[in-house]
């Protein structure tokens, strides 16, 4: 198993224990060194600030990941650990990230025009299957129309901040 995959699964024993899961594990070397960056989330919508991460669940994941992460040493180099949520504004990169933030707005960019366009932002209306184009993502532009992306098509795809 490479380094970082042991980190991702020692942050998945960490976080599962807390009632969260690992959105994603990133290791980069940066001016300061290398930093590894364990971002954490709460499972379903993630609707309130409530149903969010926490600063203290962070803190909490951080401590208890440094701490193993120290008597096991995975890594073969130094490194600064951060542990953060994904944001407001998140990345939307599975399949199922876009049913389950439906009702959510978001951008996305498709890498072949659907209906004369490549860049769609609207409210997600969920996710379906078509025999003929797969997996599909269902986005609901500000008009009402309703568009359906097939998901081998989407380069890009982010929440958007409401307020």
């Amino acid at each position: 198993m490479q380094p970082i995959e042991q980190v991702r699964a020692i942050a998945e024993r960490v976080a599962a224990s807390r009632g969260l899961e690992v959105w994603d594990v990133q290791s980069r070397r940066e001016g300061v060194g290398h930093v590894v960056r364990v971002f954490i989330d709460r499972p379903g919508p993630a609707g309130t600030p409530e149903e969010s991460v926490s600063i203290e669940d962070c803190e909490q994941v951080n401590r208890e990941l440094s701490t193993i992460l120290d008597v096991e040493d995975p890594l073969p180099f130094a490194y600064t650990l951060e542990v953060s949520s994904p944001g407001l504004d998140r990345p939307l990169r599975r399949f199922d990230d876009y049913g389950r933030f439906s009702g959510r707005l978001a951008k996305v960019v498709v890498s072949e025009p659907v209906n004369n366009q490549k860049a769609f932002e609207g409210r997600l209306r969920g996710v379906d299957h078509d025999t003929a184009l797969g997996d599909i993502v269902l986005l609901e532009a500000p008009n009402g129309r309703l568009h359906r992306l097939p998901l081998r098509l989407i380069t890009r795809g982010r929440l958007e901040v409401e307020f």
